[in-house]
């Protein structure tokens, strides 16, 4: 008699479960925090998320008239950013797989005045064509993702040769502040999401998914093997936070 298969396990957070359940694990996550979770960035990062994401559109080299895909833009900070960038002859995209997220998203973008198309999708399966943007970005949504090189290998076929890819990711901060961060992400940022956001799981689940997820010169290689090239990274906030920038080549 044959032995079925042990099923595929990963991470979330620090806890292994199987592949099938991290999607709906990290979408109740989300779907907990949606309302808050513009007052929670703001709080979390002291406001620095803004100039992170300011950081990420600066060099992204978009220009007007270009098409642009925000990959679990969420509430659409950056959706916004790009669509200013892009001026009225281009297109961004908002996309997220959770829809709460993206209802905030669309709403605030309703209410600037510059609504976007929003489509709710897996980034592991974009439904989109070959080589239709010009650019590519995910902030803070890679992470959480349950096959991280497949998301970065559909990032890459929609893109345009030349297209670039934009990751904005939590990453390995440098080691002399690393027990004042540890002190401060298990600590307060639980607190702070029970008293904001009334769901402290969340933000300790935040907290472990950010060391769970692959470090700088790690992400860059994952980068390469999914075909991007010219890859490199710049450390924001002594590593905090590192944005990843690859091309597609061919």
């Amino acid at each position: 008699m044959t032995t079925p298969p042990e099923p595929r396990t990963t991470h979330f957070g620090y806890q292994t479960v199987a592949e099938g359940e991290k999607a709906d694990r990290v979408r109740a996550v989300f779907a907990s925090v949606a309302r808050r979770y513009d007052v929670m960035n703001d709080l979390m990062s002291l406001g620095l998320h803004r100039l992170w994401k300011r950081f990420a559109l600066e060099l992204s080299g978009v220009r007007a008239g270009d098409r642009v895909l925000d990959v679990a833009g969420g509430s659409g900070d950056l959706t916004r950013l790009f669509r200013e960038r892009v001026g009225p002859r281009g297109e961004v995209l908002l996309t997220d797989i959770n829809l709460d997220m993206l209802q905030v998203g669309r709403d605030r973008m309703i209410d600037a005045g510059t609504p976007v198309p929003v489509i709710q999708c897996d980034a592991e399966r974009l439904p989109f064509a070959d080589r239709r943007f010009d650019c590519a970005v995910v902030a803070f949504g890679l992470r959480n993702m349950t096959h991280k090189e497949l998301a970065l290998s559909e990032m890459r076929r929609v893109l345009k040769p030349g297209g670039r890819l934009l990751v904005l990711e939590f990453s390995k901060v440098a080691a002399p502040l690393r027990p004042l961060y540890d002190a401060y992400s298990f600590r307060v940022l639980p607190l702070l999401g029970q008293r904001v956001a009334g769901d402290a799981e969340s933000y300790r689940y935040l907290a472990e998914s950010i060391r769970m997820h692959p470090d700088q010169s790690t992400l860059r290689q994952m980068m390469l093997d999914a075909g991007f090239g010219k890859v490199e990274w710049f450390d924001l906030t002594a590593g905090v936070v590192a944005l990843h920038r690859g091309t597609r080549t061919d």
